[in-house]
């Protein structure tokens, strides 16, 4: 059954060899964003821990929120998610750690793995680098629009407090996978080359 399963995949990938691509770098990611939701609440409560909690980290301000207030696209102000704080610098380092460490995996599973590539690592990681940052910073921006309703709505609206705030960081964890995931896969494509 098992060599079966492998002749069909064969046949499958020499059909469809993107959309085998796209099932691959699918598993991948998803295998990527399990690890981030392990990695994150324990970076999250080491940080947690320290005196960074309470340093604002609050960088490149770009007008002001519905509410009137500044909106930054990093926005992570002094003191504890749950007690009405952004995470500070505290959390806004549990996040960025745990998205590098993700991006090192992804990298090299997905070169590898998914996409075959025997082109130059070093020049496809460069690439990378550049896409990641500039998706951080997307992505960054874009939680200026959703971060602060999810977490107030968590832990306030539905009055869950600190579960709240862990039911808060998985969903946005998720949208910030959904991000990543569907504009990675266009640019893997791009830097990643079987040049066989």
């Amino acid at each position: 059954m098992l060599t079966s399963i492998k002749t069909g995949w064969k046949s499958f990938v020499k059909k469809h060899p993107t959309v085998a691509q796209f099932l691959i770098f699918f598993l991948v990611s998803n295998g990527v964003t399990v690890l981030q939701m392990i990695l994150m609440p324990a970076f999250k409560s080491m940080f947690g821990l320290t005196p960074l909690v309470n340093t604002d980290f609050q960088v490149w301000h770009l007008g002001a929120n519905p509410d009137g207030t500044p909106y930054y696209i990093f926005n992570y102000g002094a003191g504890e998610l749950s007690k009405g704080g952004g995470g500070g610098l505290a959390y806004f380092l549990a996040v960025e750690i745990t998205m590098a460490i993700a991006q090192v995996i992804n990298f090299f599973l997905q070169r590898n793995v998914t996409f075959k590539a025997n082109n130059s690592a070093l020049k496809a990681a460069m690439w990378y680098v550049i896409a990641y940052v500039i998706i951080t910073i997307g992505a960054a921006a874009l939680q200026g629009v959703y971060k602060a309703p999810i977490y107030h709505f968590f832990i306030n609206g539905m009055g869950m407090g600190a579960g709240g705030e862990a039911v808060a960081d998985v969903i946005t964890m998720l949208i910030n996978s959904a991000i990543s995931f569907w504009v990675f896969f266009p640019i893997f494509k791009i830097i990643f080359k079987n040049e066989a």
